[in-house]
């Protein structure tokens, strides 16, 4: 099969010819269609994560299984499937209790500890399959079916675990991004009374906007924390989601939130920093990190896309041999929401 291999550390993907894979037990084989391009592949791609190489990257899958291993009853050949990032256990405690990204039995990442999305078939443990439910036309909008597992699923997770409610003013930090547009969108599903955007590119505020955001704030300059106490009127806003982490960004989260304001961090790379602890206690300021979604998370996005109540945004599609044109505009954040690649 064609696959694109990352065989060294920040090194070019270059299209090769690799062995088709072959399901052994409690395993299956899917032919891949659509491919998500996001930041989480491009930290593994641009070596900020251990990888042993040569690896074929990516895990937003929209895919059709075509094989299964001894053992297999959940699924069958036709099946139309997406795929389930963190490999996990499935018996431990926090996998008992719907919390799998917590596993203590934890074995890595689709698409770094074992080959993922970007080739024209995957091969994976069965229960990181997940069946895409009726409603959603996957081989008409493949690329923004693939997506759903990430980009939704995981501003789902956060929506729930900051408990957005009507009466809350938002701010997403690394809004224009493949996560934070989504997460705009989650804002305004959850009836946010006002949605902020944060982001260093001007360029993106449009898409912001258009997705969900009723203002933007330019975060170059080194002042969000006084704008977003400026565009509350000294209040401060109730919720901020910082995709970005660095320790700038968090600290200015911090000094932008109401008394019991919520700040959820999530991001693949992201840095320490400092923090007056009296006044988050004073203030009742909440602090939380977050990974990913559960499978049950990555479920409920799919059904939320396919009644309708969202709709993934992909700006950008290319083919296979395009994917590594793909992540130098991701390294360059010229891509607004996400971008996937094609497998025909």
């Amino acid at each position: 099969m064609k696959a694109m291999l990352l065989k060294g550390k920040n090194q070019p993907l270059v299209l090769d010819t690799v062995p088709d894979p072959v399901p052994g037990p409690g395993e299956a084989v899917a032919r891949v269609l659509a491919c998500g391009a996001g930041l989480t592949v491009h930290h593994a791609r641009a070596g900020r994560v251990p990888i042993q190489y040569p690896r074929i990257l990516g895990h937003e899958i929209t895919a059709e299984i075509v094989a299964t291993g001894a053992g297999v009853t959940g699924l069958r050949v036709g099946d139309a499937v997406t795929a389930y990032f963190y490999l996990t256990c499935g018996h431990c405690y926090w996998c008992r209790i719907n919390r799998e990204t917590l596993c203590d039995n934890f074995k890595g990442f689709v698409g770094r500890e074992i080959d993922g999305g970007y080739a024209e078939y995957i091969k994976l443990p069965a229960p990181n399959f997940i069946k895409l439910p009726e409603g959603l036309d996957w081989k008409k909008h493949p690329a923004e079916i693939g997506v759903i597992c990430d980009a939704i699923a995981t501003p789902l997770k956060v929506t729930r675990k900051a408990r957005v409610m009507p009466s809350d003013t938002v701010a997403v930090i690394g809004a224009g991004g493949g996560l934070g547009v989504h997460m705009l969108m989650m804002a305004r599903w959850a009836h946010a009374r006002k949605i902020i955007a944060v982001d260093t590119r001007a360029a993106k505020f449009e898409t912001c906007l258009k997705e969900g955001a009723d203002a933007a704030i330019d975060a170059t300059d080194g002042t969000v924390s006084e704008q977003l106490q400026e565009m509350t009127a000294g209040r401060g806003v109730d919720v901020v989601f910082d995709f970005i982490c660095t320790k700038q960004s968090i600290e200015s989260a911090i000094g932008g939130l109401n008394k019991g304001g919520r700040l959820v961090l999530l991001a693949g790379n992201s840095e320490r920093f400092d923090a007056d602890g009296p006044a988050i206690m004073r203030r009742e300021i909440e602090v939380m990190g977050s990974r990913y979604a559960t499978k049950q998370e990555v479920m409920e996005s799919l059904e939320l896309v396919a009644r309708g109540d969202l709709w993934p945004l992909v700006t950008e599609t290319a083919p296979l041999a395009d994917a590594e044109v793909v992540h130098r505009r991701l390294e360059n954040g010229l891509i607004a929401g996400r971008a996937a690649l094609l497998i025909p």
